[in-house]
């Protein structure tokens, strides 16, 4: 038995620096036959599961596959070939050689190759290469040629993730290796389809809750190979979730004792043990491979719980609708002759059957844990299991409550809680129905509590069966009805149909970069030649390749950079490393270039100083990699809610009701806690807490059992949901109970089940509590005058009127104030203050209880003590207010607007939706994308870094780009949502950006740089004499920059040019301490500018041309108090047209949306977005 270690020199993918870098071939004196941290101690007796046999007749060659995992984790993977030569040979006679023809024996060797990388199928092909060497070569040649094998796999490089395939010879086979889909996934050289083969789905289904549910499980196969394929299989089925307990897909016989230990694994034996591991062991999930049975070794039923009903069956459906034979494929083609090009077809038809599966079982696994976000706090890491498992059906909760406590489980929180974009995240948004319903992306849009709506009510009493899953999102009262659409009405796609059609994945074409051939003599000299052809062919590969393909032109940088690090060519492969910013940061492997740059020398440190690129690169790395070792190798703890134990001052009480799940929002949270603690000490006693915990969840968990007759649905809209529930009372208009939802009050009345309209909160004129008289008693009573009924409706609550009074007039308080500022965030508050009353009397159960919940009834107070009278104006002009800080406990400021047309013909092929969007970047740095169509958020944060954004530019709809504080210009895919691309030229912050043939940039110290679009190449760059450049605008072929001191035409070459020549007359300027207007008549200079005064205005920040029109934002003072104003003067009058209040603090942005819209985005104390009609 001799083994022999793969060692793939350039092979870390992302991050994973090679050991001993040390210029010249690398670490040629190392030894490399015993992998690191690998104990081979056993290696002879998985070489041999079946043990050492020696034969009388020939036997075939027999491949398996093993699997290695060190105390950290970390897996290594191997393939085993055995095969069998005889013990005599022939002997020698007088010098010649005769053949015996006696009894033979033959002796079983085994190589075994062993590999960081899950490459199966090539590590198989490598040693059937080699088997043919050996089987006719002399024994005494035999190590040297295991010996040359091994160095040639040394020279081989390990692709990178994306569509970049590594090629090689090995007589007689071309080998490829595979690259992985995306850094988070491993790479995938096996076929996906053997599980299929062997079991049915719904035994597959079981399989795959076992090790969800992370119990011990045995692998049975009379075939060795079988039982590492099909593990391996499971385990990128459950991707990402990751196997986190012992992991030995084959055990020899020797090793049977492994299945005694006390924990999860999953391990694999011959079925011959069978019998015997089934009788000595209790507790095991025995899957039989060979017969495709999946049994329990206590009983003959597997006692474990099902897959969520929903899952199952999409599941099934998608297996269902697999071609899985390849036999179907060849129908229409000849006999090859070419053994290469049969085995590239081969591969090419698994590697599209690969990627099905891997979409079949990552929707599996997304459909299991889809609702798994709605229940997770972001700021306080907190997962909430009792709420997430009350939420799912009934017959799915034994599955959850195996899964929640789970290491496996724990894990994949962790990832969700670091807001990972990975294969999940990416898979959960194409397969939301949120994507499929307009109606339920407007429900997303907001936090709010959970109730039915009337089409889930309905879906629930009439087909059950039909849902996929029940989804409580949050419902965004009255939005539907006032949303504004710049591209009409919004196509509708049912999810279900969706699930019939299948995921529809384009396959991404994939290029192979071929190796030349390897040098005979592995002598330095040789192999350094074969580094330097490999460069010089991958030099070749990245100038013919299309220059605006930027992931394509990153694999070829990132596999040069590799082959230049153990080339000795530091700072070449730096080069190459660097030109990955601007081509695709995804694949930066930061560990690596650290390492490299730890390992120059002085000369070569003092080289790369004196080229620019280099030492900024080599600063960006050392300060990521100072940032990472001060944060630590801990991705943060995953907590589970759980109900305070001690009394609760503020910060206490607030920490601990957001991470509940009730509310975010801080304000609301402060008047809570000063309702809870009225006449007593500031601070909230833990068993109050707990009762208001418990009654809030006991309202919406009756509200799930509500059933409205079918009078009462044909009522009400679609996405209205009852919030409230009075007992039976007596009305004017009979004897029922009183429902509320967010939009209207209405009657159900008993008997003979019926509805009867009260009234809609906008139609509400007033409200009273009075009293009915009653015998010699007078009850108390609420009247409701309305403008479409001329009588009152007056119903007897009895002891509840108080806080129904309350309740209606802070609801009719927030729709007042929805209706005239059209924003449905208002009424949304107050229902989730009209809802907290409710609880505050139910846990307070005392006089005070009505008194406490008054400190909730916020819009209802805000009509008297503010007048919020909105002027006529901004209300025509007024069409609806967004809100990008919705999923924040407090607002953010608007920094940046950006409006990106959209292309309504585009094909589900693009990978967009073809809708307009709103880029909204936050005083955080993050950036909120809106789809323009409906208003909903489409991505809820995309993170650039750590600083402020100052500008942003919308290139070829492709891409938008991001200039920020850091210096950094940020591009981001308008299809992925993902940034991966980076221009890093900029020395100081990024302050405007415009848009040409060229793109162009500019940065506050006076630098301008203009770019080419398609390769993101410097073009030019020069400097400006200027105190802090502020913004550069495109006009008539020339750059207009504008800095604090002055405002220059200059030209594309970076000449500034003295006379001004513009298509417009005018050029307006602004004062941002100032409400005045300078206007400038360029096309007479002796002509004096004129001055335009701003009634109530104590400053411009931003100014816009929209047709005819200038908009101008800025911000006024009233009471001491800073509002939000926006003045739209006529171009050619020179006069102002209109005066919008527009929000509550002041407008920090201004943006057009193909002129007929103009959104503005407001400052921290507001945080909103309005959208103005533009006539």
């Amino acid at each position: 038995n001799r083994s022999q270690k793969k060692r793939e020199r350039p092979g870390a993918a992302n991050g994973e620096a090679t050991k001993g870098v040390n210029g010249g071939v690398g670490a040629t004196t190392e030894d490399i036959s015993v992998p690191k941290d690998l104990d081979l101690i056993a290696l002879p007796q998985l070489c041999f599961p079946g043990g050492l046999h020696i034969a009388s007749e020939q036997r075939e060659d027999s491949y398996h596959y093993l699997v290695f995992t060190d105390v950290f984790g970390n897996r290594t993977h191997a393939a085993v070939v055995q095969y069998y030569r005889p013990i005599q040979d022939g002997v020698q006679q007088n010098g010649l050689r005769s053949s015996s023809k006696s009894f033979r024996l033959y002796t079983p060797y085994g190589i075994c190759v062993i590999s960081k990388y899950p490459y199966y199928n090539a590590l198989r092909d490598c040693l059937s290469c080699l088997l043919t060497q050996l089987k006719s070569c002399r024994m005494g040649d035999f190590e040297e040629r295991v010996k040359e094998f091994s160095a040639k796999l040394a020279l081989v490089p390990i692709p990178p993730p994306g569509q970049v395939h590594v090629v090689f010879s090995l007589r007689p086979l071309q080998i490829g290796l595979p690259p992985r889909e995306g850094k988070d996934r491993p790479a995938v050289d096996l076929d996906l389809h053997l599980p299929f083969l062997c079991f049915k789905p719904r035994q597959l289904l079981q399989i795959v809750t076992s090790l969800l549910t992370e119990q011990r499980v045995v692998l049975f196969s009379c075939d060795w190979a079988r039982l590492t394929l099909l593990a391996e299989c499971l385990m990128l089925f459950i991707h990402p979730l990751l196997w986190q307990h012992p992991y030995v897909p084959v055990l020899s016989r020797q090793m049977l004792d492994f299945l005694m230990a006390p924990t999860a694994y999953l391990m694999g034996c011959h079925l011959n043990n069978y019998e015997e591991v089934a009788a000595e062991t209790d507790d095991l999930i025995l899957v039989n491979i060979d017969d495709g049975t999946v049994l329990s070794s206590r009983s003959d039923k597997v006692d474990l719980p099902d897959v969520p009903l929903a899952a199952k069956k999409c599941f099934i459906t998608r297996v269902e609708g697999l071609q899985m034979h390849y036999d179907l494929e060849l129908c229409h083609l000849g006999a090859g002759t070419d053994v290469n090009n049969l085995r590239a077809q081969r591969r090419q038809w698994q590697r599209e059957l690969n990627t099905h599966i891997q979409n079949i079982t990552m929707e599996l696994i997304v459909n299991i844990f889809r609702e798994v976000h709605d229940h997770l706090n972001y700021e306080h890491r907190v997962f909430n299991s009792e709420e997430f498992f009350r939420s799912r059906e009934l017959v799915d909760q034994p599955f959850y409550k195996k899964v929640l406590d789970t290491h496996i489980f724990h894990s994949f929180l962790r990832d969700r809680l670091n807001r990972k974009m990975d294969a999940f995240t990416r898979m959960e948004l194409i397969t939301s129905p949120l994507n499929c319903d307009p109606f339920l992306r407007l429900r997303s849009m907001t936090e709010s509590p959970r109730r039915p709506t009337m089409l889930e009510m309905a879906r629930k009493h009439t087909t059950p069966e039909s849902r996929l899953s029940k989804r409580l999102g949050a419902s965004l009262p009255n939005l539907g009805e006032e949303v504004v659409s710049l591209v009409g009405p919004v196509r509708h796609t049912s999810f279900k149909m969706q699930m019939e059609t299948g995921l529809r994945s384009p396959q991404k074409p994939f290029r192979s970069f071929k190796l030349p051939e390897f040098p005979p003599p592995l002598a330095y000299h040789y192999v350094q030649n074969y580094y330097q052809e490999m460069i010089t062919l991958l030099g070749k590969a990245i100038s013919v390749a299309a220059p605006d393909d930027s992931s394509l032109l990153a694999r070829y940088h990132y596999l040069r950079g590799f082959v230049n690090t153990v080339a000795g060519k530091r700072l070449d492969a730096l080069e190459d490393f660097q030109n990955l910013y601007k081509t695709d940061t995804d694949i930066f492997p930061g560990e690596l270039v650290n390492a490299l740059v730890d390992s120059l020398p002085e000369g070569e440190r003092a080289q790369a100083d004196r080229r620019p690129e280099i030492k900024r690169l080599i600063s960006r790395v050392k300060r990521d990699h100072e940032r990472e070792r001060a944060c630590g190798d801990d991705d943060g703890a995953v907590k589970r809610f759980q109900l305070p134990k001690k009394h609760m001052h503020l910060d206490e009480f607030v920490r601990h009701v957001q991470e509940s799940g009730i509310v975010k929002d801080l304000g609301t949270i402060h008047r809570l806690f000063e309702a809870l603690t009225v006449g007593q000490q500031k601070q909230v006693d833990p068993e109050i807490f707990r009762v208001f915990y418990t009654f809030w969840k006991e309202t919406e968990a009756e509200a799930q059992e509500v059933a409205l007759p079918t009078s009462a649905l044909e009522h009400l809209e679609a996405n209205e949901c009852v919030f409230k529930l009075s007992s039976a009372v007596k009305t004017n208009h009979g004897v029922g109970k009183i429902a509320m939802t967010q939009k209207r009050l209405f009657l159900l009345t008993e008997g003979r089940p019926g509805y009867v309209e009260v009234t809609k909160f906008r139609d509400i004129e007033d409200v009273k509590i009075s009293s009915t008289p009653f015998l010699l008693l007078r009850i108390p009573s609420l009247k409701i005058k309305t403008t479409l009924r001329k009588e009152m409706f007056e119903v007897n609550l009895k002891s509840e009127v108080d806080l129904w009074h309350l309740m209606i007039k802070e609801m009719w308080a927030g729709r007042k104030m929805a209706d005239d500022h059209k924003d449905p965030q208002y009424m949304q508050q107050a229902l989730t203050n009209a809802l907290l009353m409710d609880a505050v009397v139910g846990c307070l159960q005392s006089q005070k209880a009505i008194y406490a919940a008054t400190k909730l009834a916020h819009f209802d107070r805000m009509k008297f003590e503010v007048p919020m009278m909105v002027p006529k104006t901004t209300s025509e002009t007024l069409k609806h207010k967004i809100n990008p800080s919705s999923d924040r406990t407090s607002p953010q400021a608007v920094e940046v607007l950006l409006y990106t047309p959209g292309q309504l013909d585009a094909s589900s092929d693009s990978g967009g939706d073809g809708n307009p969007k709103l880029w909204c970047a936050l005083s955080d740095g993050k950036v909120v994308v809106f789809d323009a169509a409906s208003w909903s958020i489409q991505q809820n944060q995309i993170q650039l870094g750590a600083s402020r954004v100052n500008c942003m530019l919308g290139v070829d709809r492709q891409q938008v780009w991001i200039g920020s504080q850091d210096s950094i210009i940020y591009i981001i895919s308008a299809r992925s949502m993902s940034c991966n691309q980076q221009l890093t030229e900029h020395r100081s912050e990024v302050t405007g950006m415009a848009l040409g043939e060229l793109a162009y940039s500019c940065s506050a110290e006076g630098t301008v740089i203009s770019w080419d679009v398609s390769t993101l190449r410097l073009r030019k760059s020069f400097r400006l004499s200027c105190d802090h450049l502020q913004s550069v605008k495109l006009c008539s072929g020339s750059l207009w920059c504008c800095a604090r001191d002055c405002i220059m035409e200059v030209s594309k070459n970076g000449t500034v040019n003295r006379k001004i020549s513009l298509p417009e007359e005018q050029l307006w300027t602004a004062f941002i301490d100032s409400g005045e207007l300078c206007v400038w008549h360029l096309g007479d200079p002796n002509k004096p500018f004129q001055i335009i005064h701003l009634p109530d205005c104590a400053g411009v920040t931003c100014l816009i041309k929209v047709k005819n029109q200038v908009w101008v934002g800025g911000f006024g003072r009233s009471l001491a108090k800073t509002r939000g104003k926006i003045y739209v003067l006529n171009t050619q009058l020179l006069a102002i047209e209109k005066e919008l209040v527009a929000h509550t603090d002041r407008v920090q942005a201004l943006c057009s949306a193909e002129d007929r819209y103009v959104l503005s985005g407001a400052a921290r104390d507001d945080g909103k977005i309005a959208i103005w009609k533009v006539e």
